[in-house]
C-alpha cells in the first residue's frame, strides 16, 4: 500500500518525477498574510493574486471549494478554503476538517486526471489548529488509498 512520504524541505520547491500540485489551507475570509502562504508569495505572486480575486467574485468562494493555479509549467498551487476565519471561537479552531476532506477529494480528482503529484507541508496544523492524526487520516483517506503519491514537507 502506498504511504505519505516525510522529507525535510520546503514545500514551495518540491521534489518529484512529474507534474506537482502544492496544496495548502485558506480562509474563507479573503485573509492572505500569515504562515505558509508568505512563502508561497515569496515565490510566486499568481497564488495570492487569483485568491483575493477569487474572493471578490464571490462565486463559489466558500468552505471544501479549491482553486488551482498554475505557476510554473507541471506546477499548480491548490489554494483549498478549509477553515474558518481565522481565529478560535469558543475553543473551536478554525480548520474544519469536513471541508479539507472535500477539498482534497477534488485534489484527488485533479491530481488523477493530470497524473500529478501532492506537495505540502502539514497542512490545516499551523495557524489554522488543526491535529496532524486527523489532516493525516483524511490525506490517507482522500489521496493516498487513491495512489496519488504525497509528500509532506517539514522546514529543516
Amino acid at each position: 500500500m502506498n504511504k505519505i512520504t516525510y522529507r525535510k524541505g520546503d514545500a514551495t520547491t518540491p521534489v518529484g518525477e512529474g507534474p506537482g500540485i502544492i496544496v495548502h489551507i485558506c480562509n474563507d475570509i479573503g485573509v492572505w498574510g500569515m504562515g505558509f502562504v508568505m512563502a508561497l508569495s515569496r515565490k510566486w505572486k499568481e497564488p495570492e493574486k487569483q485568491y483575493r480575486q477569487w474572493y471578490r467574485n464571490g462565486k463559489d468562494f466558500k468552505t471544501g471549494n479549491v482553486q488551482f493555479v498554475k505557476v510554473e509549467e507541471g506546477l499548480h498551487v491548490a489554494n483549498l478554503i478549509g477553515q474558518e476565519g481565522i481565529r478560535e471561537k469558543e475553543g473551536i479552531p478554525p480548520v474544519r476538517y469536513d471541508a479539507v476532506e472535500t477539498g482534497l477529494s477534488k485534489v484527488a480528482d485533479k491530481a488523477k486526471e493530470s497524473g500529478s503529484e501532492i506537495h505540502m507541508p502539514r497542512i490545516g496544523c499551523g495557524l489554522a489548529g488543526g491535529k496532524w492524526e486527523e489532516i493525516e487520516k483524511i490525506i490517507n483517506k482522500t489521496l493516498v488509498e487513491r495512489g496519488i503519491p504525497v509528500t509532506v514537507y517539514d522546514l529543516e
